[in-house]
């Protein structure tokens, strides 16, 4: 095992050298990341065929191009992000200038989950660095070719007293977390992010939590039938459904459940085939033990279409399951495959009324030209954030803070959020020695009669 203390101690030193927090050091290290990602990135998507057998399209689509552009995004706007920000000043303190001043928090850990092994460590690195601190990132065991090559990319372009990598188990994992960081970023299920949030109120260090949920598509009767039929199919089954946001549930209202179902039957054999097991370009699971989980899940309901597995590759077909109940064990966690269930409503409400009596989702994405429903769907339920007649596309805004609610996570990043993700805001008053508010002071005469004017 790695010295993991060591490394700790290399970087605080590092980072109080103060290096780091340049606008043009900061540049230049995101301009060598991007730089090593095109350097490696046929290594990157044959590690990518190698873990979890996905397709150059899925790869670079999901993995390595979103990268580019999020890199892209953060150095075309870091000058702006990184500049103390002037707010107001109350009366009070007449003769005052007051600050926001961004400042990075020290050294961050960054723990990556196995679904999107690749972009989901790099992203909040991004923000790590944009925002002028030293990181120590920890891939998935679960994808070792991947892990492998994100470290080397990462000490081919970076001295490990500024960004390091750290392979290995849950014991690394414990390890890591045992150590005095000044910030947490953990992606992954709900289980560990309450290990990751316990170990870190220990020490009371800031920690963002990307979770999980069960994420719903609902969809009422005045929807695009076809079009939403073909964005489900595609937001559940990218990644073999191996995605925090995916749609973990279908909420359909009764009178168009069968048209719509029609719909998705057409879009499964069209975007992956008649047999999809046979289809070379289709994720796998990720290992047994969650394949094993998985074909539990196909124990209870009516298979609608779909249920066949491969256990020598790990492959699932694409499946859809109805007559299902909320006690089921499908509907008990997160899916995390390519199963989606059925369920049917009558009345919106009652949409809202079950949703609203289980754990905050990740994700909802709502299928309706009802623009009545469209507000009462989102003033009526708390979730971390969606789409209205599509799925997935929302995260991948540099614009939109992306982030859970509840037990789906807490805090955000993308974009500047990723950047706020690993800032502390400082709050800085700068106090004129011209005057003197004499008033504040005790031994003032009339100083009471006036505070009492002020702060009404």
């Amino acid at each position: 095992m790695q010295n993991i203390e060591q490394i700790l101690h290399l970087q605080k030193e590092y980072f109080f050298t103060g290096e780091t927090k340049s606008e043009t050091f900061r540049l230049n290290q995101l301009e060598k990341l991007k730089a090593a990602i095109q350097r490696y990135e046929r290594e990157i998507i044959e590690a990518l065929k190698t873990d979890l057998n996905k397709s150059e399209f899925e790869s670079y689509s999901t993995e390595i191009g979103m990268l580019y552009k999020e890199i892209g995004f953060t150095m075309k706007k870091l000058k702006n992000w990184m500049k103390p920000e002037k707010v107001k000043t109350p009366l009070t303190h007449f003769g005052t200038k007051s600050y926001i001043h961004p400042e990075p928090y020290g050294v961050a850990l960054i723990i990556a989950p196995w679904n999107y092994p690749f972009s989901l460590q790099i992203s909040p690195l991004i923000g790590a660095i944009a925002a002028g601190n030293c990181a120590v990132i920890k891939p998935s065991e679960l994808t070792p070719t991947v892990s492998n090559i994100i470290s080397k990319v990462i000490t081919d372009i970076y001295d490990e007293k500024y960004v390091a990598v750290v392979e290995g188990g849950v014991e690394v994992s414990q390890t890591l977390l045992d150590q005095d960081f000044d910030k947490i970023f953990f992606t992954g299920s709900v289980n560990v992010g309450k290990i990751v949030m316990e170990a870190a109120s220990k020490r009371l260090i800031p920690v963002t939590l990307e979770l999980g949920g069960k994420s719903p598509a609902i969809v009422d009767e005045t929807a695009d039938l076809k079009l939403a039929a073909k964005r489900i199919v595609w937001g559940k089954f990218t990644n073999s459904g191996q995605t925090c946001i995916a749609p973990d549930y279908l909420y359909v209202q009764r009178s168009v459940k069968s048209e719509l179902i029609k719909y998705m039957l057409e879009y499964i054999r069209e975007l992956y085939g008649d047999n999809p097991l046979e289809n070379e370009e289709m994720t796998h699971i990720v290992n047994t033990n969650h394949f094993q989980r998985l074909n539990r899940y196909l124990e209870k309901g009516k298979i609608i279409t779909g249920g066949k597995v491969d256990a020598e590759t790990l492959a699932i077909e694409p499946t859809l399951i109805e007559e299902i109940t909320w006690d089921d064990p499908v509907m008990q966690d997160e899916i995390f495959g390519p199963i989606l269930p059925v369920l049917e409503f009558d009345q919106i409400k009652e949409v809202v009324e079950n949703v609203r009596i289980h754990p905050k989702p990740l994700a909802l994405y709502l299928f309706t030209e009802k623009d009545e429903n469209q507000r009462y769907i989102v003033d009526s339920l708390s979730f971390g954030g969606g789409c209205i007649n599509d799925t997935l596309i929302h995260v991948a805004s540099p614009y939109l803070p992306f982030g859970g609610v509840g037990q789906s996570g807490t805090g955000s990043y993308h974009g500047k959020a990723s950047f706020d993700a690993f800032s502390h805001e400082k709050s800085i008053i700068k106090q004129t020695n011209r005057f003197d508010i004499v008033f504040r002071y005790p031994s003032y005469k009339h100083g009471l009669k006036i505070m009492k004017k002020l702060l009404k």
